[in-house]
């Protein structure tokens, strides 16, 4: 079963296997058929969905993303929900466009392995229903990186999640909500200062300000001292941000990778928190299972390092108050998403044939 999105944004499934290229959103139908076929991978076992998984609100239940070969990565998969609203991607912000973001794994070594860009494009050239169809969507370019990257990320842009409870209680249904749900999101909103870097508004609906913050998840392992020497030896090299993010001796200077700028050291993009219930494990390296941990975490400000964001101080929440905010966080889960994860059957990684390597 393939993933379908509505223009109106409601969830539905549909049995399709490749896109009905005489209708006006033949574009997505492309890129749907493509997400979910693991012929974008070397070895035929994983597609996008294999970590941007429907049955995890199109996130991963893997701390870190595992691509071909079983190959572990770095970095938490994040959910691809609402990206049609997002300012970069990548932990590190290093993909200014979503089509840069769906480029990047399909030549990885570590994630969907393919060996390059031409084997890529004579894989795709030698399906018949493929070349239809990029034929009718992209007459003049045909099938290319860009072309299948723009296509995936087409479809990517049709994720989109609303129809929250706390949608309901902000558009004037005070009983969307449970009294619990609001003392979080007073809480919310005042003591825990989760609105500092989890803004919304009407026009930016996502609870997150998009920018990047050292909130010391990796220093819980790695002294300050080591993040500064690793940053010292990457600016010695000429590797690229994508290359540094996939390397796990420097994955973890964040933003820093991106920028050079030692003030980015350690730091990742603020996530949503649209859907967050459905979305563990969290933090860039997965390493916190449960939102109540999250919030423990955050309650004592962190851990110390001196590149710590200056927003990181201890909050002093009773254990009450915690157990609010974690309900306020689920009143932000789609009832359209919620059904979505419910009816999914997981990704799996039994493999399809592809043509020779």
């Amino acid at each position: 079963m393939l993933i379908y999105v509505s223009p109106a944004g409601s969830f539905q499934t549909k049995s399709q296997t490749q896109p009905d290229v005489s209708k006006p959103e033949s574009k997505i139908a492309l890129g749907r058929a493509l997400f979910f076929d693991k012929r974008l991978s070397l070895d035929g076992t994983i597609n996008c969905a294999t970590c941007h998984d429907p049955a995890s609100a199109f996130a991963s239940g893997d701390s870190v993303a595992i691509g071909v070969r079983q190959q572990k990565g770095t970095r938490n998969a994040p959910t691809l929900l609402n990206s049609n609203l997002g300012k970069s991607y990548f932990w590190d912000g290093r993909a200014a466009t979503l089509e840069q973001q769906a480029r990047q794994p399909l030549l990885n070594a570590s994630e969907m392995g393919m060996k390059d860009e031409a084997t890529l494009v004579a894989r795709f050239s030698a399906i018949d229903e493929y070349r239809q169809s990029f034929r009718r969507v992209f007459p003049r370019e045909g099938i290319t990186i860009d072309t299948i990257a723009n296509a995936i990320a087409t479809f990517e842009r049709s994720l989109v999640s609303r129809n929250a409870a706390f949608d309901r209680f902000l558009a004037g249904d005070k009983n969307a909500i449970s009294e619990i749900q609001k003392e979080g999101w007073e809480l919310f909103k005042g003591k825990a200062r989760c609105l500092d870097c989890h803004t919304r508004s009407a026009t930016a609906p996502l609870f997150t300000d998009t920018k990047f913050h050292n909130t010391g998840v990796r220093a819980k392992e790695l002294t300050f001292e080591t993040l500064s020497q690793r940053a010292d030896d990457v600016r010695k090299i000429v590797s690229s941000p994508a290359t540094l993010a996939h390397d796990p001796q420097f994955s973890d200077l964040g933003r820093f990778l991106v920028t050079r700028d030692a003030k980015d050291l350690g730091a990742f993009k603020t996530p949503t928190l649209r859907d967050v219930e459905l979305t563990g494990p969290y933090m860039h390296d997965g390493s916190i299972r449960t939102l109540l941990d999250v919030l423990r975490f955050y309650n004592k400000g962190g851990v110390k390092n001196p590149m710590l964001d200056e927003k990181m101080i201890p909050l002093n929440l009773s254990e009450h108050e915690i157990n609010a905010i974690v309900e306020f966080l689920r009143s932000l889960t789609s009832d359209d998403t919620l059904r979505l994860v419910q009816s999914s059957k997981p990704q799996t990684r039994t493999p399809v044939p592809v043509a020779s390597k």
